[in-house]
């Protein structure tokens, strides 16, 4: 497993892709809890932190697609630093006016959520261009899946040591001055610069034409949902089981799971249609869901959410394989925003729907979520499949021609135009 992904990290400007769009995306992956905190060193309320967060939250899905188009427009320096430092500087806004008026604060969120960079999508587009087969542009995004996890572990203990060693505002401007730090580091790299898109048909739904893509956004809005779900119902199970930081050992549990399950994923080549590979992880990810019902004591339910996440990294890394090979020419950077986009939106959907859920029947029926979730997002591809199959060997030919502008079009889409 080692072996496999030292390899990858071996190749030329891979390491420091990956290291610096983590570090770029830092402050989108800290931003809810840099938000609450800094709410509440202001003597603000829950309602105004839990407001403004989700402010955060709904600019940020709306700008991802968008920025994302503009970088397979414009070429990625010139969209992901200025988006980076636009960000930062909207939260820095925020950090110094505080929430002592309420429309700047809000307006200071929502900018910062809007104009934070795609580097996620972005990295991916790479990745053809600075691994040149198949197998190991694959084993990169199971790679990427993980390294996710591990950012959504580290990322808000770094705010929190931020401010127990400074302060509350200070963590906004550190965290925010290391995503402009890590989109630098980026977009400066040789393979950022040289990057351009294929050529693509000038249409007004972008991505979105592409059959295959939608149904894939519309299985992984339903895996958010679960996800979501599952941060809700985990809440009145650890009130009844020890508090906070028994909250703390299932979140942290769902991570562990997909820690492992992506690395064991990544470090093996698969075989066979990606797109029914990706029906089998979805299967499984649904009934390791299922188990949470038993809600036994807080060890073995942490062993439970463990066993919950153990599929979750290697669903989303076949899902990138699929998102390179239905992205229509030019619109890969976009493509991967929007499958950003469905799955924090899906998130927010099930956080929202659990609600209600838990207090009509409590956390079993909490759990019980996920697991109806997981069976819809299988439902979906199980219903189109035919439109999810594509033709074998067109992923990586594809991915790889976005730096060849003389490229023949796929035979579906004209490149006489930029959209």
């Amino acid at each position: 497993m080692a072996t496999g992904y030292l390899e990858i990290l071996r190749a030329r400007h891979a390491t420091r892709l990956l290291v610096g769009t983590l570090v770029g995306r830092l402050p989108n992956a800290t931003a809810a809890i840099a938000i609450v905190l800094f709410v509440r060193a202001e003597g603000g309320t829950y309602s105004l932190a839990g407001a403004l967060a989700a402010v955060y939250g709904v600019a940020n899905a709306v700008g991802q697609p968008v920025l994302g188009r503009l970088v397979d427009l414009r070429g990625q320096p010139g969209v992901q630093l200025p988006a980076a430092v636009l960000s930062a500087l909207s939260m820095a806004v925020f950090a110094f006016a505080g929430t002592g008026t309420a429309v700047v604060a809000y307006a200071a969120v929502a900018a910062a959520g809007l104009f934070t960079p795609p580097l996620e999508g972005g990295l991916r587009a790479l990745w053809s261009s600075v691994l040149h087969k198949e197998d190991h542009v694959h084993r990169a995004y199971a790679m990427d899946a993980v390294a996710q996890e591990v950012m959504f572990t580290l990322g808000p203990l770094l705010v929190t040591v931020c401010v127990s060693l400074w302060s509350a505002q200070g963590a906004l401007l550190v965290v925010n001055g290391l995503g402009v730090l890590g989109a630098l580091s980026v977009v400066v790299s040789p393979p950022s610069r040289a990057w351009r898109s294929a050529p693509r048909e000038a249409h007004w739904l972008g991505a979105l034409r592409s059959p295959g893509l939608l149904a894939l956004l519309g299985a992984f809005l339903a895996v958010g949902m679960a996800l979501g779900s599952i941060t809700v119902a985990a809440v009145p199970y650890a009130d009844e089981h020890g508090g906070d930081h028994v909250y703390g050992w299932l979140m942290a549990g769902i991570g562990l799971g997909a820690l492992i399950g992506g690395s064991a994923y990544g470090a093996r080549q698969w075989s066979g249609e990606p797109a029914r590979r990706l029906q089998v992880l979805v299967a499984l990810l649904a009934v390791c869901y299922l188990p949470l019902m038993l809600m036994p004591g807080a060890v073995a339910m942490t062993l439970l959410t463990v066993v919950a996440g153990l599929f979750l990294a290697p669903a989303i890394a076949c899902a990138f394989v699929l998102v390179d090979r239905h992205a229509p020419r030019g619109t890969v950077t976009e493509a991967f925003s929007w499958l950003v986009t469905t799955f924090t939106v899906g998130a927010s959907v099930g956080t929202g729907l659990t609600g209600p859920v838990v207090e009509t029947g409590g956390a079993l029926w909490g759990f019980a979520v996920p697991g109806v979730a997981g069976g819809v997002s299988l439902v979906v591809l199980i219903a189109t499949g035919r439109v999810m199959t594509v033709p074998p060997g067109r992923g990586l030919v594809a991915a790889r021609s976005e730096n060849d502008p003389n490229r023949a079009p796929e035979p579906r889409f004209s490149s006489g135009d930029r959209a």
